[in-house]
């Protein structure tokens, strides 16, 4: 049994300025391909798929060469259609010249947006499909902020979403993947599925899966796998950052040759979901900066520390808001992690530890970065972000350490720290700090909420509706109508429309 390998991924926040080019993907260790590409991410989709399709013999898998994630990780914008063709051309030509295969593994993400290609997810299955023929299996993973319809299952036959907001289960949905594809190919599972758009745009700040109604909502999708045997229930939040046709909330539901059962259980799940609506967009509080700057002095005072700060709004990283304020209101002890400027870190990575830095940092990428701020202290040192490259890894940190007792990390790129071992890595007590600001929407609680780490958690954003806003009507879309979702217009009950 022969199954193909192949990866990309992207989170495209395309409000952003600077498109994601061919060149982005090109990096030591990107393109991978053959056992390389099998061995990237051993604890997410890849190494779940992997590790589960190599308990049969009789399998042999194929790692066509892939784009890794982009070295922006999530921090960038549009991927031209110049990248989009070079890399899929590429891995279409190895799929032709590699023979023929059983079936095929798709690692995506499902938020991708490509100028001139309007689901490109759904695309990457139909020219893999091309290839392979009418008679192999096609399986693919997806992020749950993902933006997807039924378009993608037109041409493979099964979609694995991981259900966590922090993303808990993503080697658990590459097993399944992997389980679910080896049966399909001999026969033993036949894919029916049925997937029903519901129309509502959420900020992903909100989709926290650790408190109600998010966990209510995964854990109906639970208790679905759990009653019925061979059923699969996918819960695409969306993406609203991606200014794409499919965006919005998708439910997908998969059974063995069972369509009254699929329709059964999507039709449950999507009418669970549109009359939670309003309960799913208002569990969560955001405050702006000043009122999120000021509580976190009063949670200090009462002795309510480490507080951490978590700036959602920033989707390219370069945002000096929260900094500003910080500073602002004089907030001492504190941690700033990360402003993303590129000449900045690699000013302070030519300094050696104690040489005085000065010079303004973050800001200029667009107006919702804010302007620069200027930073006097000294460089603290530097080291190696462990983590994948979608949250950040693969880049170099540098430490300043300013004003009384603050300390700021400086990347490259967008990097969202999600686990305390980020910062511990580049030599930080964290007890020394009373605050922590972080650039992060739900992501940074596995590590500082779910772990007990602080007792005082204060979204923020800017009091303008900038790039990352809860307020997406803001936002100049130009492919989706805001007022076909709830909140912002009154669409239909998705029974209805589903019929």
């Amino acid at each position: 049994m022969r199954i193909a390998v192949l990866q990309f991924t992207h989170e495209t926040v395309t409000f952003l300025p600077n498109d994601t080019t061919r060149e982005d993907f090109i990096y030591p260790g990107s393109p991978a391909a053959g056992e390389a590409l099998l061995a990237t991410d051993p604890k997410g989709y890849m190494g779940g798929f992997v590790q589960v399709a190599r308990e049969w013999p009789d399998v042999e898998l194929v790692g066509i060469e892939s784009p890794l994630w982009p070295r922006t990780g999530t921090g960038s914008g549009w991927i031209t259609q110049d990248a989009f063709e070079h890399f899929l051309g590429r891995q279409v030509e190895a799929l032709r010249a590699e023979g023929s295969f059983d079936g095929a593994y798709l690692a995506l993400h499902g938020a991708m947006g490509v100028r001139g290609v309007p689901r490109p997810e759904a695309e990457i299955a139909r020219r893999v499909r091309a290839v392979l023929g009418p008679s192999a299996r096609i399986a693919g993973t997806f992020d749950p902020h993902g933006n997807e319809d039924a378009e993608f299952l037109r041409h493979a036959d099964l979609a694995f979403c991981v259900k966590y907001f922090p993303h808990y289960d993503m080697h658990l949905q590459g097993e399944r993947a992997a389980r679910m594809l080896v049966r399909a190919i001999r026969g033993d599972f036949s894919p029916v599925t049925r997937t029903i758009k519901v129309p509502i745009l959420a900020p992903t700040v909100l989709m926290w899966t650790g408190a109600s109604p998010w966990s209510d909502l995964v854990q109906r999708a639970l208790v679905w796998e759990a009653r019925e045997p061979d059923v699969f229930v996918n819960v695409f939040f969306g993406f609203p950052w991606s200014d794409v046709p499919d965006a919005g909330m998708c439910i997908q539901v998969t059974t063995n040759g069972d369509p009254t059962l699929a329709d059964r259980v999507s039709r449950d799940m999507a009418g669970w979901t549109w009359r939670r609506r309003d309960d799913l967009l208002r569990g969560t509080t955001v405050h702006r900066m000043a009122e999120g700057v000021a509580l976190a002095k009063q949670a200090i005072a009462e002795g309510r520390k480490p507080v951490v700060l978590g700036d959602h709004s920033d989707r390219s990283g370069a945002a000096t808001w929260l900094l500003r304020e910080v500073m602002a209101q004089g907030l001492s002890r504190t941690l700033i992690a990360t402003i993303a400027d590129a000449e900045a870190t690699a000013a302070a990575l030519a300094l050696e530890p104690g040489e005085a830095f000065e010079r303004e940092v973050g800001g200029r990428l667009d107006v919702s970065a804010g302007a620069p701020v200027r930073i006097a202290g000294r460089v603290m040192g530097q080291a190696h972000n462990p983590m994948p490259r979608a949250m950040g890894g693969g880049q170099s940190w540098a430490m300043v350490e300013f004003g009384e007792g603050n300390v700021l990390v400086l990347s490259p790129y967008l990097a969202q720290v999600i686990e305390t071992e980020q910062l511990t890595a580049l030599g930080l007590d964290l007890s020394r700090f009373d605050a922590i600001a972080l650039k992060s929407r739900v992501h940074f609680r596995r590590g500082f909420d779910d772990s007990g780490f602080a007792p005082t958690i204060l979204l923020v954003e800017p009091d303008e509706p900038f790039l990352g806003t809860v307020r997406l009507d803001a936002l100049p879309y130009r492919h989706l109508r805001v007022a076909g979702f709830h909140p912002y217009g009154s669409p239909a009950d998705p029974l209805a429309q589903a019929g």
